[in-house]
């Protein structure tokens, strides 16, 4: 892979980051549609009915409105052929619904890994490790976290 791929796969992915970090729902998803295929393949289990881009659309609403304060530090980001990982840290507030748990005012930081592979300049498969055990735990609804 040229260097110019990684570097634009690198900034495609940066895009994403900035908008979601933005906090603005209107341009999550308009970066969204212009980023992912819209029928890309999500190989992370998602607690959402929808598909494709439309399913990520609606975990950021859903991530958004429990937590508004969501911001996600990359920690890493590799590139290779047509490949891009990503491992982030993620902090928040939890000040709204989230999994069928009420507010709690409280504040979580978790990890994650991401693989997105490219078409062209679109991205058209994820796969996710996403530490909801820690989520869980720093809400106070899984063992080994506050009561």
């Amino acid at each position: 892979m040229s260097t110019a791929r990684s570097a634009n796969n690198r900034a495609s992915l940066s895009r994403l980051h900035e908008a979601v970090n933005g906090g603005d729902a209107e341009r999550i998803q308009k970066t969204i549609d212009e980023l992912f295929d819209p029928d890309v393949l999500i190989r992370t289990p998602l607690q959402v009915q929808a598909t494709g881009a439309e399913a990520l659309k609606e975990v950021f609403v859903t991530l958004r409105r429990a937590f508004p304060d969501l911001h996600i530090e990359v920690e890493d980001m590799i590139a290779e052929g047509d490949r891009l990982v990503s491992r982030n840290t993620v902090t928040g507030t939890h000040l709204g619904e989230y999994l069928g748990l009420p507010p709690t005012g409280r504040s979580v930081t978790y990890n994650e890994i991401f693989i997105f592979r490219f078409e062209g300049d679109r991205i058209a498969e994820t796969w996710g490790v996403v530490d909801v055990l820690a989520q869980m735990r720093q809400l106070g609804a899984a063992p080994g976290g506050p009561s």
